[in-house]
């Protein structure tokens, strides 16, 4: 049961790398996501450029280790997922390179959602 845990942890984890990375592509339709987006981009910007760990990845460990895992040996999400999610050779410059990315690219989104509502507001078009 603690292995299918962990790797339920790691699709979680997968998911919200996923969603931090790409999720303002769904604002310009869904206006409200981002309340949720926004925390979870910053959120993993940070992770990633500081250095800091996940919380989820203790989580999985201590879960691999009760299931008696000594590692990631097996299994579809550990042979592909996980090398996603830790790449080898990762170094701290790259890291804070991707955290800026994510910022980045986020932005760009926003900006672009933020002018296209702007334009199509009633207000904008000088309606009242």
């Amino acid at each position: 049961m603690h292995a299918l845990l962990a790797d339920l942890v790691v699709a979680v984890h997968f998911a919200f790398i996923l969603f931090a990375v790409a999720g303002g592509l769904f604002v310009p339709r869904w206006p409200r996501l981002a309340w949720l987006h926004l925390p979870a981009a910053l959120w993993g910007a940070a992770v990633v450029a500081f250095g800091w760990i996940c919380p989820l990845t203790p989580l999985e460990n201590r879960l691999r280790a009760a299931a008696g895992e000594a590692g990631y040996a097996g299994g579809f999400i550990e042979r592909y997922l996980l090398p996603l999610i830790y790449p080898p050779g990762l170094t701290r410059g790259m890291q804070v390179a991707l955290g800026i990315a994510l910022l980045l690219f986020n932005l760009a989104i926003y900006v672009r959602a933020w002018r296209r509502r702007r334009r199509s507001s009633p207000a904008a078009r000088g309606q009242r």
